[in-house]
């Protein structure tokens, strides 16, 4: 009888095991722009530093990490690989996972419990329009999802619409670069360069814009349904973090 039963447990346990689902993953958002396509080639990659810390977040709390890019393939990186983001490129396979982004038709947004997307001003160029990405971002939102935003990642998510057509912003507080200071940097020649401010966008459709100007704090991270968003790099890991604890 003993023996029966042993059997059965073991049965039960395997049976259960090889039915179950695979845990979801995190899907990290880049851009494949190097520069803006001007004569002096202003810088268009993304920030290694609200790319990097996130990474290293996810992975230390043991979520597997892929990366999706408009065109797939390698992502580059701006900024110098110091501290957080110099550890997760040695040890845990920051720039691998990253030089074998996904294109956006190799995604299925099934696999995935959240998105993140940091900045660098290339996301404004090829990520902020593109409808494929835009899509596998309100699907994953709409299924219960997190999404999190860091520097100019929120022009990531600004175009983005839902099934009802509303604007994934709409109604929410989102933080992200003010004008002001894109008119006043030589980043993007005073902002010129840029295919939209994004605290204009954010207002636009219909968001209540958060940075420098509206926050006690510009390090400050923003949750407001199921969206989590900081202005600043700083705060790039703790986006992370937070996006962890909301996880469905």
């Amino acid at each position: 009888m003993k023996l029966l039963t042993t059997i059965l447990l073991i049965t039960v346990f395997f049976t259960a095991n090889a039915t179950a689902e695979p845990a979801k993953k995190i899907l990290i958002v880049a851009s494949n722009m190097v520069d803006m396509g001007d004569p002096d080639k202003h810088d268009a990659r993304n920030n290694l530093w609200e790319f990097a810390p996130p990474y290293h977040i996810f992975v230390s709390h043991g979520f597997d990490v892929d990366f999706v890019s408009p065109d797939g393939g390698e992502v580059k990186f701006m900024m110098d690989p110091l501290g957080i983001s110099r550890y997760t490129i040695k040890y845990e396979g920051f720039l691998e996972s990253a030089k074998g982004s996904f294109k956006p038709s190799q995604i299925d947004p099934n696999d995935y419990w959240g998105v993140f997307i940091g900045g660098g001003y290339g996301v404004m160029f090829d990520v902020a329009g593109n409808k494929e990405i835009h899509h596998i971002i309100s699907s994953i939102y709409e299924s219960g999802g997190v999404i999190g935003v860091g520097g100019h990642g929120s022009a990531g998510i600004v175009n983005v619409t839902l099934s009802n057509g509303d604007y994934l912003v709409k109604g929410k507080k989102i933080a992200g670069f003010p004008n002001a200071t894109e008119k006043s940097k030589s980043w993007a020649k005073q902002g010129t360069l840029l295919p939209f401010l994004i605290e204009s966008q954010l207002n636009k459709h219909g968001a209540m814009a958060q940075n420098k100007t509206t926050l006690k704090d510009k390090h400050a991270v923003i949750e407001d349904q199921r969206i989590i968003s900081t202005m600043f790099l700083p705060s790039a890991a703790i986006v992370a973090k937070e996006m962890i604890i909301l996880k469905p």
